[in-house]
């Protein structure tokens, strides 16, 4: 199977914050990247097994180059040092999209809420919510001033738009007072720790549907899967069946068929391995769809999603 995606090579890498390095890449030859709206990522081939999703923070009218920002994580899975240690100007690195589960939809105000790394996908936002002449606020928080990538960027662009609120001198982010009052025409845009978004999710649940984005670094419980036994999934381009037991996933069952579905976290929060789903029923188990895209039906996440029927037809 031909690597999907395209080579790229790190142009600029700049520390910007404790532990967080912004890298820029760029085409080798000079040419146009694709195309990218707000809250877009891009999956980072780094290694035949090392493949990690990194939000786009630079500027979407800019196709000559992207950036991300990256914060090291120790106890991570390798993908944060690697890039740290390995993404030096002059490397190159295969980029599989952009694609977007976080997209900035059209609204009259804005409540962003950004929590350390957090702030990447959210960064575009503001320039577009700006652009479209809504109004917004962003309050932003940290572990201290130093750990906040793009501090000094996002006062020197949007001033008093933004709040800085590092915990050792602010404690805890305010939502009460942040979401105090849902508005039909005011829309939440959150990233950051999974405590931030639980905490985002409580306050905004008399909010009308669809008020609230989140977009998540590690996955929601979702509880017991809807079918305790095996189903099939049925492979529309050849033809074949394949039997998916209770102990493994499609993604798993895929791979011991020989079919390659690209594949990061494995935890239901990147979007990386989504797969369109041609006839049956999904138990969506991602933290990634809206409640109106899982009861399409019409695509699913194959590392943690599975069948709520006996089974699924897959566009592989």
């Amino acid at each position: 199977m031909t690597e999907p995606g395209f080579e790229a090579v790190v142009r600029d890498r700049q520390p910007i914050a404790d532990g967080v390095v912004a890298v820029v890449l760029g085409s080798p030859a000079g040419g146009d990247l694709p195309a990218w709206s707000p809250g877009a990522h891009v999956d980072l081939i780094l290694a035949d097994d090392l493949v990690r999703q990194y939000s786009l923070c630079g500027d979407p009218a800019d196709r000559t180059s992207y950036r991300i920002a990256v914060l090291r994580e120790p106890d991570g899975r390798g993908g944060s040092a690697f890039v740290h240690d390995e993404l030096v100007p002059g490397a190159t690195v295969r980029v599989v999209g952009p694609r977007n589960h976080f997209a900035l939809e059209p609204a009259r105000r804005y409540v962003f809420l950004a929590g350390g790394i957090g702030i990447t996908p959210i960064l575009p936002m503001l320039g577009a919510a700006a652009a479209a002449g809504a109004d917004w606020q962003l309050t932003y928080g940290g572990r201290t001033a130093a750990s906040m990538a793009f501090a000094d960027e996002l006062r020197a662009v949007h001033g008093e738009r933004v709040a800085l609120r590092p915990q050792d001198d602010h404690g805890l982010l305010d939502l009460d007072g942040l979401l105090g009052e849902p508005a039909a025409d005011m829309l939440v845009y959150c990233c950051g720790p999974d405590a931030l978004l639980v905490a985002v999710e409580g306050r905004c649940a008399a909010w009308p549907a669809g008020a609230l984005h989140v977009e998540r670094f590690s996955p929601k419980d979702q509880g017991e899967p809807v079918l305790a036994g095996s189903f099939e999934i049925e492979l529309a381009r050849t033809g074949t069946t394949l039997t998916v037991p209770p102990d493994r996933s499609v993604l798993d069952v895929l791979a011991a068929a020989g079919v390659r579905v690209l594949s990061s976290c494995q935890e239901g929060t990147c979007g990386t391995c989504e797969t369109a789903v041609l006839d049956g029923e999904v138990d969506h188990r991602d933290s990634l769809l809206t409640d109106e895209e899982r009861a399409a039906h019409t695509t699913m996440f194959v590392c943690v999603s599975r069948a709520a029927g006996p089974k699924l037809i897959l566009e592989l």
